[in-house]
């Protein structure tokens, strides 16, 4: 009995140990996100507290973000190099991740930093790696109005809401995974790249074997920025970005990271360093509750990238330099897909409603230049897919100041009447001019696109081929 006693005693101590370690464990992990929070947020309200945060955890309560638009959640992810390192404030990774707070999806879509585009309503146009540096510049005071420029190209270019966004330097990515004990990847190919950037505008070789790796902090750093040797350059990049992200998430979230104390006051330390976010102290815990639900284990990845049969984009040369612009007239395939990166499914079920329409066209070269019809010709031929373009010359001295097409089958190729008129863009009409008529003569078609002056701008800029835009890159 005596025995019985002792052994009793020995294991409620036991438990009473084991819990009061998870006690300190669990009061030192709010504590220290309470202080990493006043510390990275730009708006430095030091609102949060110890007991406010403890209860954000610990009770379910009722996620509420001020800025969450709808059931989606956008946030901007700039990884920049930091103070003291080579085009400090550049923008070397641009993502949007997106988050569905109703079903726990969430979406990664990637921008080029070679992108070119303009900061609405300022008449400043770059390449998008600059727009940080140049927020900074214009609003060197106001770390949140700062972002305001780059937030508003990319509402331009993706017709998207940036809800919250987070700025991380070289020196955080690469402590941030030293603190947890480095990530699991697996590269696809052999890496050998002699032109890595080292310290002081020096080059450096980067080699990394095909297969399974674990990498510490420098060595991802280094597989994440590489280029030079990738045979998808800035593209191939991105996507290996999104694979770091991912296995640091898996890191990140694995029982022995969470568990170890060391590790999450390195973490959280070097977070609060290297961070800038426009998080507030009171949501932190809402993006904790929030990472609960989340299904991280379907990330939907998307890179825009150009030179392929479906690639968004275009290599161009704008002022001497080699950059990315829309293939198209304008940004609509690029809103398309940013809309709808929980599922891409409707942009696929158009496409295969377009092929069973099978439209013919007709293309009538009325802008005067030939640049232009030659290259919507193959606009049309060879991203599109369409397999009846005719063009029909008219030697007519008068040219169209406007771009339409004309539908001749009442309405009834509806799909590809709406992508001619959104992705060019032109206008529409059902009145074919009679001269038009006569041209055409017995020829059967089913839309007829005139080409109007109104796309010389977005069609006759020099472009460049993927060769000559990595020698440029190099």
């Amino acid at each position: 009995m005596k025995i019985k006693n002792i052994f009793i005693k020995l294991v409620f101590g036991l438990a009473f140990f084991i819990v009061f370690i998870g006690l300190i464990h669990g009061a030192f992990f709010i504590w220290k996100i309470t202080e990493v929070e006043n510390k990275i947020n730009v708006k430095n309200d030091n609102s949060a507290s110890f007991f406010g945060t403890f209860k954000n955890i610990v009770v379910p309560n009722k996620i509420n973000l001020e800025k969450a638009n709808g059931e989606r959640i956008n946030i901007l992810l700039l990884g920049i190099a930091g103070k003291g390192k080579p085009g400090s404030n550049l923008a070397d990774t641009i993502m949007i991740a997106s988050l569905n707070t109703k079903t726990g999806k969430v979406a990664l879509l990637s921008i080029p930093r070679d992108l070119y585009a303009e900061v609405p309503n300022t008449g400043y146009e770059n390449k998008i790696n600059t727009i940080y540096g140049y927020g900074l510049g214009s609003y060197p005071e106001n770390s949140e109005k700062s972002m305001e420029p780059m937030k508003a190209m990319i509402k331009n270019i993706t017709s998207l809401d940036i809800d919250y966004w987070v700025v991380l330097n070289f020196d955080g990515f690469q402590k941030a995974i030293d603190a947890i004990g480095g990530i699991n990847i697996t590269s696809e190919r052999d890496i050998y790249d002699p032109k890595y950037p080292g310290p002081n505008y020096s080059y450096e070789i980067f080699e990394l074997k095909k297969g399974f790796h674990h990498l510490d902090g420098a060595t991802a750093l280094k597989y994440a920025r590489m280029r030079h040797d990738d045979p998808e350059s800035d593209f191939g990049r991105a996507k290996r970005q999104q694979q770091v992200m991912q296995a640091v998430k898996n890191k990140i979230f694995s029982t022995g990271t969470l568990l170890n104390a060391v590790a999450l006051n390195q973490l959280l330390n070097v977070l609060g360093e290297n961070v800038k976010t426009n998080i507030s102290s009171s949501e932190l815990e809402d993006f904790i509750k929030l990472a609960r639900k989340l299904d991280t284990d379907n990330i939907n990845n998307i890179v825009l990238d150009a030179w392929k049969s479906d690639s968004l984009l275009k290599g161009s040369r704008i002022y001497q330099t080699s950059a990315l612009i829309p293939r198209i007239g304008n940004w609509s395939e690029v809103q398309d897909i940013a809309q709808n990166i929980f599922d891409t499914n409707e942009i696929k079920r158009t496409r295969e409603e377009i092929a069973k329409e099978n439209a013919s066209v007709i293309l009538i070269n009325k802008s005067g230049n030939e640049l232009v019809l030659k290259r919507l010709t193959a606009l049309l031929k060879d991203s599109f897919g369409y397999k009846n373009v005719v063009v029909l010359s008219d030697f007519g001295k008068s040219l169209e100041n406007e771009t339409f097409v004309y539908d001749l089958t009442g309405k009834n190729k509806p799909f590809t009447l709406n992508e001619l008129i959104k992705k060019l863009p032109a206008k529409t009409s059902e009145n074919l001019d009679a001269k038009y008529k006569k041209l055409i003569g017995n020829v059967s078609t089913d839309l007829v696109l005139v080409i109007g002056k109104d796309l010389i701008p977005r069609y006759s800029l020099a472009e460049v081929s993927f060769k000559d835009y990595n020698e440029d890159e190099n």
